[in-house]
């Protein structure tokens, strides 16, 4: 004899597979489950994958921290330098030059010129190692900043049609304002020449922003373009911890004193990381109305139920069962079916999820256009990470509201008077 509770055998006697109307919204009941549970954990993992995976890039590109002359470029950045890398918190020191500049590629037999106009980084070959890893994304060529070299990003050379080797003009804008000083004074015979800098590698970070809108330079030569003689725009500071950056920048705004300034890394991506957590919690909330409308059709099997099984029910009250066991054989049906859909959905989003990018882009493929494009949402890829979690919110969440729905149809099948219930045989 079965050590089961009797209210659950005869729930799963009622469940078991009959070809009746009732086994076909049962059936649709645990699909409609298991399609809520999936698309919230596809959407939610995708969301929680694009936060992470652009933390990652703008960490592994970007500094943790950056210092600032308040109203001035920094001509004494080597000591400046000394006095942040004496703080406990931090791991490394670069100095950097960062600007807009205007380049045209040399065109002639190779085609077409081309222009854009790039952030310019300039940077210290021996102590950028210090805050980034950028000779680690190399993809081509070499990371060489010797004489005028550049490296750029690789979409920056797909969108301008670069190989190594090949040569860039770039005007910086103190070239731009001599040029226009130039016209205003009417000497049209003083000619402003770029200067010519040869590509000497790409590199990729996997994030679109930066592949296709950075070069990189020297910092002597960022320092020329910029004439900037032996000053900087600032400094970069990696920390041991990026998620201290707050506490880090209060110390060395304290120990630098009032005409320096901090800014953080998560300042200056404020704004887009808020804007993805707002996002996910939306699309959390939004998505759970699929589970609720889910729901409801565990409320008309239960329904149904109730109604097919008013003998059964006048019987069971009839041999002593009370109220609380009639209504427990309802919830342990809707439970079956809960969990049903649930672990159902749970393996439909995780393979999904594994498959993610397959589909992409078959369906790329198939409708000859790119569904998840780089130059709008920043990635490749559709980027995905299963949070334990949010699979157990998903799922702790579901199961509640699946067994809120089944409450009403099994208290009043538990309601039901026995003479009034027999009355239907």
């Amino acid at each position: 004899m079965s050590k089961l509770p009797f209210e659950l055998l005869l729930a799963l006697r009622y469940l078991r597979p009959k070809r009746t109307f009732v086994s076909i919204i049962t059936l649709i009941s645990v699909i409609g489950v298991a399609l809520g549970v999936a698309v919230l954990i596809i959407v939610i993992s995708v969301m929680s994958g694009y936060d992470r995976d652009f933390r990652e890039k703008i960490l592994g590109f970007d500094a943790h921290l950056e210092v600032y002359q308040a109203g001035a470029t920094m001509s004494n950045y080597a000591a400046v330098a000394d006095r942040v890398a004496a703080n406990k918190r931090v791991r490394g020191v670069s100095p950097f030059v960062m600007g807009p500049v205007i380049v045209e590629t040399q065109g002639g037999t190779n085609g077409p010129a081309f222009q854009d106009t790039p952030l310019l980084r300039g940077i210290d070959p021996a102590t950028e190692g210090k805050v980034n890893n950028l000779s680690d994304k190399m993809v081509a060529g070499n990371f060489d900043l010797g004489g005028h070299g550049i490296i750029v990003g690789l979409d920056f050379a797909n969108n301008l049609h670069l190989q190594i080797g090949d040569h860039l003009s770039i005007f910086s804008v103190s070239e731009i304002k001599k040029m226009k000083a130039a016209y205003d004074r009417k000497t049209y015979d003083e000619a402003i020449l770029p200067g010519d800098y040869e590509v000497r590698g790409f590199f990729s970070t996997g994030y679109y922003e930066y592949d296709a809108h950075i070069v990189i330079t020297s910092l002597e030569n960022a320092q020329d373009l910029y004439d900037l003689d032996d000053s900087v725009h600032g400094l970069f500071v990696m920390l041991n911890d990026p998620a201290r950056a707050a506490e880090a920048k209060a110390e060395l705004e304290s120990a630098l004193g009032d005409g320096y300034y901090v800014t953080t890394w998560m300042e200056k991506n404020g704004a887009m990381l808020s804007a993805i957590q707002v996002e996910k919690s939306l699309m959390f909330y939004i998505m759970f109305f699929i589970v609720i409308v889910a729901a409801f059709g565990i409320t008309c099997t239960m329904i149904t139920f109730v109604m097919m099984k008013t003998r059964e029910i006048g019987l069971m009250k009839a041999v002593g069962a009370s109220n609380r066991q009639v209504m427990s054989v309802f919830v342990a049906q809707s439970l079956v079916i809960s969990l049903s859909g649930i672990a159902a959905g749970l393996g439909l989003g995780l393979f999904a999820l594994h498959v993610r990018n397959d589909f992409l882009h078959f369906m790329n493929h198939l409708t000859g256009r790119d569904l998840f494009s780089a130059s709008i949402y920043g990635f490749g890829e559709l980027p995905a990470m299963i949070v334990p979690g949010d699979i157990a919110i998903i799922g702790g969440g579901s199961l509640v509201i699946c067994l809120l729905a089944a409450i009403l149809p099994a208290w009043h099948a538990s309601k039901m008077k026995t003479v009034e219930a027999l009355r239907h045989e």
